[in-house]
């Protein structure tokens, strides 16, 4: 009986510490909500709901949201169109090169974006001074530390030599690879690169007001000194937005997971439509 009850004691000695674990885990959690909620409650109060009615009959609304939502979509397109055949290539061809890649990538968070814009103002011809899409490519710039990052993430996550490998002996040329292949597992870590690239586009402040265009946060700034309920209501409302993004990005992250049992897309469809002629 006493070697029996040992074990037991011995057993609960040691579950005593897993047992706290969750405990402080939850506690953190709290904490972070508070710090995070509350801000955002207050805001919520000051603005009340009625300003988010108000928010859309403002004048300058449409256009300034229309024309942040524009440059981010371009700046979206160019980001994923740079980044994702760069960083694959560097996985694939030049993995010593991947450091050096890291600490490019990082310069736009070094550089103020003062220097930036002031700097490209002034070498920039003049079709592209005119054109608010000169900002699309500084955000482009902007934005190369955090899909990169994120981009590279997903690729760490996959065994992409053996996949790529899988494919080219499918048959699948370079382009199908990537589009076919890769592509669909790196699915979370692009929407995650997008969502990063559209919220830094819609919260963007210096380079669109030193550039003389009214993006939505210029906008922001500028209804602010007549009506600061309405212009924290916008801000808010950016806000929401972005999160419902996270919110889809995790959703749709965790059915792929399930679906694919992983990770790893299985390579039968390239292969049967490779057959096809395809």
């Amino acid at each position: 009986m006493a070697a029996i009850a040992r074990p037991r004691e011995a057993g609960r000695q040691e579950a005593g510490p897993r047992r706290s674990y969750p405990v402080w885990r939850w506690v953190i959690l709290i904490v972070a909500g508070v710090y995070f909620l509350v801000p955002l409650f207050a805001a919520l109060r000051f603005a009340g709901i009625g300003a988010f009615g108000s928010v859309i009959s403002e004048t300058g609304f449409t256009s300034s949201l229309g024309l942040s939502v524009r440059l981010a979509i371009v700046t979206t397109v160019v980001t994923i169109v740079l980044m994702l055949p760069t960083a694959v290539y560097v996985h694939l061809r030049l993995p010593k090169l991947r450091r050096l890649l890291e600490g490019i990538t990082i310069l736009p968070i070094v550089i103020p974006p003062v220097v930036l814009i002031v700097g490209v103002l002034q070498i920039a011809p003049n079709f592209l001074k005119s054109t608010p899409y000169l900002l699309a490519l500084e955000y482009v710039i902007l934005a190369m530390p955090f899909a990169y990052r994120a981009i590279d993430a997903g690729l760490r996550a996959l065994d992409l030599k053996t996949i790529v490998e899988a494919s080219s002996s499918l048959g699948a040329g370079w382009i199908s690879t990537l589009w076919r292949v890769v592509m669909p597992n790196l699915r979370t870590a692009v929407l995650s690169a997008v969502v990063l690239t559209v919220a830094l586009v819609l919260g963007e402040f210096t380079m669109a007001s030193l550039a003389l265009f009214q993006t939505f946060p210029v906008w922001i700034v500028v209804n602010d000194q007549t009506s600061g309920q309405v212009s924290v209501a916008a801000s808010l409302l950016a806000l929401f937005v972005t999160w419902l993004f996270l919110l889809l990005i995790t959703m749709i992250g965790t059915r792929q997971a399930r679906r694919t049992g992983g990770g790893q897309v299985t390579l039968f469809v390239v292969a049967r439509q490779q057959t096809r002629g395809d």
